[in-house]
Formats: C-alpha cells, structure tokens, sequence
C-alpha cells in the first residue's frame, strides 16, 4: 500500500500507512465504545494466529520486522565468502546451521555427547559443584543463578550476584499450589521429563524414575525460593557479604572448585539475593546422592538444548513449553525459531544489519526530538503540581533532568571477536554463544558500570526504563510504522511512539 500522512501526501513507495481509517468500525458509535469505533474492524481483520498465543499492534510489527530479519539472515548465509571473523559471516554461519535440518536430525543427540559424559563421570562432591558451574555458564541453568551486575546500592560499580533458580517451571508456585490445574500441570511436566529421558535412550522404567527424581528436587528448591511478590522488595533480596560469610551459609558447598571451573577465583563481595534459599541449597547438594544430581543436570541439559537439536526433541519441548504453557496451537516456522535465537545470543551483529537497512540517522535524530519536547512537557506539568511540596518538585526534576535517552541502537557495538560461529551443529553454536555471554558478564567484576550497554537488541519491538541506570530506551524494532515514522506528520508519531515514551518516563 501507499503511505498517506495525516497531511494528505503520498510519497508513492508501497508502505505501512500511518494512520489506516479502514481499522476502524464507523457503525460504533465512538461515546458508547470508543475502542471497537477506533479498532473494529482491526479487530474482525486479526484473529489470532495459531503460532501465536496474543495478537496485535506489537505483533503485526514483529511480524514485519521479522521479514526484514529474514531477508537479512538469507542474504548473510548466501555470502559464503564474506570476511572470516565478520558479522555478516558470522551471522550467516549462525543462521546456515540452524536452517541445515537435514544434518540437525542425522546428528540427534550427538554433539552433547560430552556434555552428557561429563555428568556421566561426577565421582564427588567437588565435581559436582564444578559441573553446576559449568551448566550454568552453557546456559543449562542448573541450581541457582550466578553472575556479575550493577550493584542495586551502589550504581557506579559492579558486583558479584547469587540468586535463586535452578528451576525448570517458569516460577515457585507452579510446584506448590494445590488447585486442580496446578496438580494437573504438574504431571504434565513430568511425563515431559520421562519422554524427554527416554529420547536421550533411557528405559521406560528409568525414564520415570529419573522425573520423578528431578520433580522432588526442585520441588524442594522452589519451597526455599522468595515469592515473586518478596523479589520486588530491594532491601529483601539485598545482602552483599564477602565470600567467607558465603561459605559460612553453605557449608557444605566447595566454592574452590565451583569458581575454578568457571576461572573465576577472586569474586571480591557477593550479592547473595536469598541466604535462606542458599541455605537450603546447601543442604540440598550434600543430601542428595550423586546419581539424583545427574538426572537433574541431564535434565537441564536437554530440556535447554531441545530446541535447537533433532524434530522429536523440538516436538516434545514445544508440547509441554508452548502448547500447554504459553497457548500456542502451532510451533513457529523453522526460520523464525533460527532468527529468535541469532537475535538472542548475537542480537547486536544482527542487530547492526537491521539497522542498516531500517533506522537511520534522521530516524533517529527525529525520535529524539520527540523524547526532548515530551521532557519538557513532564518537566512543565511537574513545575505547576499542586499537590507535591517545593523540595519534591526539586529532586523530580532533578531526576528528570538526569535521565539518559538512547534512541535505536548503541553508540558502540558489541564485539563478538572472541565468539567463535560456524556452520557445523546448531546447537554447539548456541553453547558457544552462552559461554561467551556469561564469560563477558564476569568480566565486568573490578569495572564501572558501563553506561552505554543496552538492555534489548536493536531490532526488539519494546522499549523500557532503567530505574537503576535512570534511562529510557527505545530499539529501533519499535522505532518502525505504526509507532513511529520519519514521514509522518508529529500527531500520528505523539499518538504512536509518544504514548510509549510517555509510558516509559512516569516509570
């Protein structure tokens, strides 16, 4: 289609109109239901796709983003001879492996094979906590959470994180409601665990066993785990203590040889967010016997690599992740699936192609522009409150003030130098890709807090505020008609974008 703006004008190029009249339902009138006046027909026009489990502008734009996405990764994995060590190599490579189906399903569980050897030869203790160190820097997410962040009482500095996790439900109350759906979901997700052992050859028997096994031992992690509602809580989930005080709250878990495996021996303070999880972890890893640890960390081995192994994994991880979790009727066409994953262990290369060829500098210094006039509007309504005292007014807009805006994609882009891609298995890629991340995290331990990293990926159709970072940032996915355009008229980009920007700073 033509794009039309709100002055009338037509540029001529096949685009998404600004505002498209044909979306709403003139039959409504707009004072009895003013959202079916203004959506009606969208609405009647858009059921919910079957890969989908919601559906609407966000999606749509996704959708389209995801095309531009698509062209770029083909085009990428075509070039067979461009630059070795390049991201357009390398995001080709990432994304030839993942569409190779043929060689995925001839290799099935293969490529792990080491993974699963190295469980196979825990012999103590010490291995043990080496192996939960490993699991976590392959992206595995055994046990609990570990890694290095902004420090929530010093924002200038970063600082050594543990955190309850380790568990394969997306939340605690998912083992611990009884109501009959939660009951229910529950055996569910172990006949998942018990098909899934018996696709990595296990008998029946011991297929079940080892679920039930795993089930009993998160279980016992989500009982010792906060509620979502105690993790809001800054001061609960804060208790920075150096790494003596640590192993005094797990006695019984050899640190050594956890921080060894992961080259990671000087961890200065901790931030341990819950010491009573902690505890109860401790008494976990030395209660129970070493063959149960190793169905649980074959557990979370394969139920993270499912997605990007052979079609029978595929099948029973989308089974119970997606059908049953999330809603969703269809599992998503290979390339998307390929294209999600690019964008999450390489977002910032794939991120830099999308920006080239969406969003640029007009775009950018356009959206600006919007985010300075609606500062000054804040800062305007702020001055002439009634209700809030002179000295309040005083620190709001002091932290209005301070508030950093990025637009569309960093200042500085990731290096993925050290990153090795390839186009032989898929999901050694994804691995690869994990090991780089956590590694880059740990890192940042000793550093300031670098204050041009980005939260998001270029290309994700989001936005968000950083109350720890006061700032607000906008990817260029979002940056894209019918939230914003370069050509359109302000009122249609203030109606669009605004919104969101708006929605962003009163956080």
């Amino acid at each position: 289609m033509t794009a039309v703006w709100a002055d009338g004008k037509s540029d001529g190029k096949p685009q998404e109109k600004a505002i498209d009249p044909a979306n709403m339902d003139l039959s409504v009138k707009p004072c009895e239901n003013f959202y079916l006046y203004a959506d009606g027909n969208w609405l009647k026009k858009n059921p919910i796709p079957p890969e989908y489990s919601v559906w609407g502008g966000f999606t749509e734009l996704i959708e389209r983003n995801n095309a531009t996405l698509h062209a770029i990764l083909e085009q990428a994995a075509a070039e067979k001879d461009a630059p070795a060590g390049g991201i357009t190599r390398k995001v080709g490579d990432f994304y030839a492996s993942g569409m190779d189906e043929k060689q995925i399903d001839a290799a099935g569980v293969k490529p792990l094979a080491p993974e699963f050897q190295r469980i196979d030869s825990i012999k103590s203790r010490g291995d043990l906590a080496r192996a939960l160190a490993h699991s976590m820097e392959i992206g595995a997410g055994a046990g609990f959470e570990f890694g290095v962040g902004q420090d929530a009482k010093d924002s200038g500095t970063e600082i050594t994180q543990c955190s309850q996790g380790g568990l394969g439900l997306p939340d605690r109350d998912y083992y611990l409601r009884d109501d009959a759906d939660s009951v229910k979901l529950r055996a569910s997700y172990v006949a998942y665990m018990g098909r899934m052992f018996a696709l990595l050859g296990e008998k029946p028997d011991q297929a079940a066993a080892d679920a039930q096994v795993v089930m009993k031992m998160e279980t016992a992690l989500a009982k010792a785990s906060m509620m979502r509602t105690q993790l809001r809580d800054p001061e609960a989930t804060y208790h920075k203590m150096p790494l003596a005080d640590v192993r005094k709250l797990m006695p019984d878990f050899p640190w050594d040889d956890f921080l060894a495996e992961v080259d990671f021996t000087k961890p200065g303070d901790i931030d341990v967010g819950q010491p009573k999880f902690f505890e109860a972890f401790d008494k976990l890893f030395a209660g129970e016997s070493l063959d149960n640890w190793k169905a649980y960390l074959r557990w979370h081995l394969i139920a993270s690599a499912a997605p990007f192994l052979g079609k029978d994994f595929v099948e029973a991880s989308f089974d119970f992740e997606g059908r049953l979790l999330t809603g969703a009727k269809e599992l998503k066409p290979r390339w998307k699936r390929v294209m999600a994953s690019i964008d999450d262990c390489m977002g910032e290369a794939l991120g830099q192609l999308f920006v080239e060829k969406t969003f640029g500098p007009e775009a950018k210094a356009r959206a600006l522009a919007l985010v300075q006039n609606l500062r000054a509007a804040l800062r305007d309504k702020i001055e002439h409150l009634t209700w809030m005292g002179a000295d309040s007014k005083k620190e709001a807009l002091k932290k209005l003030d301070a508030m950093h805006v990025k637009i569309g994609y960093p200042d500085k882009w990731r290096d993925y130098g050290a990153l090795a891609i390839d186009r032989g298995p898929y999901v050694l890629n994804v691995i690869r890709s994990s090991v780089f991340e956590f590694h880059r995290e740990l890192a940042k331990l000793g550093r300031p807090v670098d204050r041009g990293e980005w939260q998001m990926t270029p290309p994700t159709v989001n936005a968000y505020y950083d109350s720890s970072m006061n700032e607000i940032v906008f990817p260029a996915g979002i940056l894209q008609p019918p939230f914003f355009d370069v050509k359109a008229d302000d009122a249609v980009n203030y109606g669009g974008i605004g919104a969101v920007i708006g929605h962003e700073m009163t956080h």
